[in-house]
């Protein structure tokens, strides 16, 4: 059963920076993604969940322009505090906003280079992966990108092994794995919509994470 918006800021308000602990299977796949994503070229950033603000701070340090813009926003006030906190260095044009969850995006129509979403989407309900992804297409900039991490289905026998045992800790109690369930992104992009720059999956020590970076058509 799918966490609520209460439930979910509930949980990562508890959670705080021990989200940051994920980081010994995310990073490889937060590599890939910033191997294709081509942040250097990119102005603006919106970030959709900023989290503890661990990502936000590693393009600003080191990959994005001196001159480049973030957004980043997230439902939980505690993630708001740690990513506030942990991008002060960049504050002059960079910050994080509370939302109420709801997968409609501060920002006007094609006026961002980069829609970033990591390890969030398996956590929504369906209809709110498609509204996010929507919404994405409606802000990007001619030539932006959407970038996306998330848990996904194994592709070896030992990433099947922990995706299947997710699963089914997620089915017997989504507060165990943080409500979060493996899931294939290919399933939520139309493709008649959005070019795909790249689509792989990045398995650290058996867990598997699906990158997608897609430039909207």
């Amino acid at each position: 059963m799918l966490f609520t918006r209460p439930q979910a800021q509930a949980f990562y308000d508890r959670f705080g920076s021990k989200q940051d602990a994920q980081a010994f299977y995310e990073d490889a796949a937060l590599d890939d993604l910033i191997a294709h994503a081509a942040f250097e070229q990119a102005a603006s950033v919106f970030e959709l969940a900023s989290g503890t603000g661990r990502f936000a701070l590693r393009l600003l340090g080191r990959h994005l322009p001196a001159t480049a813009s973030y957004l980043g926003i997230d439902l939980s006030s505690t993630m708001i505090g740690l990513a506030t906190q942990r991008i002060a260095p960049y504050a002059d044009r960079a910050k994080v906003m509370q939302t109420d969850g709801t997968m409609q995006f501060p920002l006007p129509d094609h006026s961002v280079d980069r829609v970033v979403c990591v390890y969030l989407f398996d956590i929504l309900p369906e209809d709110d992966i498609r509204q996010a992804i929507a919404e994405a297409h409606r802000v990007l900039k001619p030539g932006g990108k959407l970038c996306v991490a998330s848990l996904t289905q194994g592709v070896t026998v030992a990433s099947r092994i922990v995706s299947t045992l997710w699963s089914l800790a997620f089915r017997l109690h989504p507060a165990l794995v943080g409500g979060c369930r493996p899931l294939r992104l290919d399933r939520f992009f139309d493709f008649a919509n959005w070019s795909p720059d790249r689509r792989n999956v990045v398995v650290k020590f058996g867990v598997p994470t699906e990158v997608v970076v897609a430039t909207p058509k």
